[in-house]
């Protein structure tokens, strides 16, 4: 497949697998566009595998530490991990089936560290289904978000100095993507509550999450000060902008923005630039 089809496939797969995230991701130049698009997919790819209601908790370790294996190679084997990934194919989306494509869009110079970074993800993912997500501790959700989205931000991080030496705290990266992460958590409690699963720590109540994902977004607000340049700085505002309103509308009682919101508080975004 040529890579203009790729990357229109990419950014396909990418308006149906993320709403937030697609937008500040278009809105990138195209550069940007492409690497930030294929470092997501790679990284959603395997949480669609964490995720799966389906999967048993063993296929999903064996799945994730497989790929996790592939992906430290200096040459991502395709055939290797279709091979891993046969017995499930009717049962995994299309954004996982395709993680080679998704590797072969990433610019070359930034690949190593979307592969590394993807990597540790899918290990610390399996880590944590072996332990059924018993979070006891706050040291147990730092870890969790740790490995599902603060690695996201350092990620991010890796790509902003690659593509023009931008530099940021990886730190506060990590409590960027621990933000978004802890509002997805207050946002999908119920529904997670469903599936047996509960991100809260012993002796917390729902006060002590928002208090945890407040004082991380606080760190994304420090994390985005060092940034110049107003491409980066757009696409790190929108998720982040997004995430707050979100807490608001929480607080409020509210399950969540509708869509009209969104796209009203993207457009007031894009008006200050």
């Amino acid at each position: 497949m040529n890579e203009a089809k790729l990357q229109k496939d990419a950014m396909h797969i990418l308006k149906l697998t993320s709403r937030t995230f697609y937008i500040p991701i278009k809105l990138l130049n195209p550069t940007l566009r492409k690497t930030v698009g294929s470092a997501y997919l790679c990284m959603r790819a395997i949480d669609e595998i964490e995720d799966h209601e389906e999967l048993h908790p063993d296929s999903k370790q064996h799945l994730l530490r497989s790929t996790s294996k592939l992906l430290q190679h200096d040459f991502f084997d395709v055939a290797a991990y279709r091979e891993l990934l046969k017995p499930y194919e009717n049962l995994l989306p299309e954004v996982t089936l395709r993680l080679g494509d998704w590797l072969a869009v990433c610019p070359a110079g930034i690949v190593e560290k979307v592969k590394e970074s993807t990597s540790i993800m899918a290990d610390g993912m399996a880590k944590w289904v072996e332990k059924n997500f018993l979070i006891k501790t706050k040291e147990d959700l730092d870890d969790y978000t740790y490995y599902v989205a603060g690695l996201v931000g350092v990620m991010l991080s890796d790509i902003w100095e690659q593509y023009d030496g931008t530099k940021t705290d990886r730190e506060l990266a990590i409590g960027y993507g621990r933000g978004l992460q802890a509002v997805n958590m207050l946002r999908n409690q119920d529904e997670d509550a469903d599936r047996g699963v509960t991100f809260i720590p012993d002796g917390w109540s729902r006060k002590e999450l928002f208090e945890y994902a407040e004082a991380n977004l606080q760190k994304a607000d420090e994390y985005i000060e060092s940034i110049t340049n107003k491409n980066i700085l757009l696409f790190c505002k929108i998720p982040l902008t997004l995430a707050k309103k979100t807490i608001s509308a929480l607080h409020s009682g509210q399950e969540k923005m509708n869509r009209k919101e969104v796209e009203s508080t993207v457009e007031a975004i894009l008006n200050e630039q």
